[in-house]
């Protein structure tokens, strides 16, 4: 058996989508397969895999047809709330850097008082294994015109990706970083008073994923199962062990023409040896996980504290449930609907003693229902979402509306 070598510099790309060699027994299952992985690297509008027979009985020809799409991407995006203002999102990302698989993408993030940048390369075929490597560095700051206290961190990360099965796959990963919580504000919370401080973090992790939605028997439903850890303290002046988890289910409905989608994640945050975790550590809800309220908009709250400071929690979850259906216009227009409903909490600290009483760090749900407008341009797609909270505690800060823009090249 042998492959079309033909295909330029995607090759090596696309051949390494095969699981056998040129001498192995002939599987149309595992062809089959292969073609699956070729369609799910995004990087072909459309793939044709067809066997032949060869110059002998005992020989099969592959013949791989692709026809190759854009595989970049530039992204803007936009978002508005009292508490924070405007706000700007510019990415750019490349899946087939240079035509060899390899993935770049640069992020660029900013409001009014935070701004944050970060880079990711990826090589999916490290050594020429199946083993994809992977490294990232990012910046981050954020000041006091909103959260009446400063913070910067510079971390940097490398991870090895490896296949464990058909459809799982292992991610080993080592993180460094140092952060710093600053100029805290005389009016700001006891507790946030007490943290200020400079931090080494440096930890080991694992994540474990099962993905079906593009390989399994069904191609119109599939479910994404992940689960992961992360070891803090070897080295650096932090001990603690954080555990995130997420279920993805999704489908098509109606001749494939409405697509229905569930999730359900959580994190916990562990802190060990007697440390007590800092609002740099603990978790915030962001517009993705709970659409309605604006980013460090939720949970725990000092109210005793002349700026009723939000704080974060060591523990999360969020639900969240959508879908995406036409709306009887011409298909020129580009306009779909979407709607969706999401709920979710944070909570848990490490320390409860407020400025002038005890933080109520209980679990309470917040939940929020709206619209979307998917609407298909000549610049790139945009979407127009419209959120409305149904559940919300004293303290919370909405945000209503979201606008998102990207193109692809």
């Amino acid at each position: 058996r042998r492959y079309l070598d033909a295909l330029g510099p995607l090759c090596r790309v696309i051949r390494r989508q095969f699981r056998t060699v040129e001498g192995d027994p002939f599987n149309p299952r595992a062809i089959r397969a292969a073609a699956e992985r070729i369609r799910a690297l995004g990087f072909f509008a459309d793939v044709d895999v067809q066997t032949r027979s060869g110059s002998s009985e005992d020989q099969v020809i592959v013949d791989v047809d692709v026809t190759e799409q854009p595989t970049g991407s530039f992204g803007f995006g936009a978002s508005y709330s009292v508490a924070n203002g405007v706000g700007f999102v510019v990415t750019f990302s490349e899946s087939n850097f240079l035509g060899r698989g390899q993935s770049l993408q640069v992020d660029l993030n900013t409001t009014g008082s935070t701004g944050r940048s970060a880079f990711r390369f990826t090589e999916p075929a490290f050594l020429g294994r199946d083993v994809a490597l992977g490294f990232g560095i990012s910046q981050s700051e954020t000041n006091r015109d909103n959260s009446f206290y400063s913070t910067k961190e510079l971390a940097a990360d490398i991870s090895l990706r490896f296949p464990i099965g058909e459809q799982t796959a292992a991610t080993l990963r080592y993180g460094i970083s140092l952060d710093e919580i600053y100029d805290v504000d005389v009016g700001s919370s006891v507790i946030l008073q007490d943290e200020a401080d400079e931090r080494l973090t440096s930890a080991l992790g694992y994540t474990l994923t099962f993905d079906s939605r593009t390989s399994g028997l069904n191609p119109n439903a599939g479910v994404l199962l992940s689960f992961g850890q992360d070891f803090a303290g070897l080295g650096g002046d932090v001990r603690s062990v954080r555990t995130t988890a997420r279920v993805i289910g999704q489908t098509r409905v109606r001749n494939e023409e409405v697509t229905l989608r569930a999730t359900l994640e959580g994190g916990a945050l562990n802190m060990l040896g007697g440390d007590v975790s800092t609002v740099n550590d603990r978790y915030f809800l962001s517009s993705r996980q709970l659409r309605g309220f604006a980013y460090k908009g939720v949970g725990p709250r000092d109210f005793t504290a002349d700026n009723e400071d939000v704080l974060g929690g060591n523990y999360f979850v969020s639900a969240r449930l959508e879908g995406e259906f036409p709306l009887g216009l011409p298909e020129e227009f580009g306009l779909t609907g979407g709607v969706f409903l999401d709920a979710a909490s944070i909570w848990g600290l490490d320390n409860t003693s407020g400025t002038a009483g005890t933080v109520d760090d209980d679990l309470a749900i917040r939940s929020s229902i709206g619209v979307s407008l998917f609407w298909t341009t000549p610049i790139g797609p945009l979407v127009f979402s419209y959120a409305r909270p149904l559940n919300k505690e004293p303290g919370d800060e909405v945000q209503y509306f979201d606008v998102t823009i990207s193109t692809r090249f």
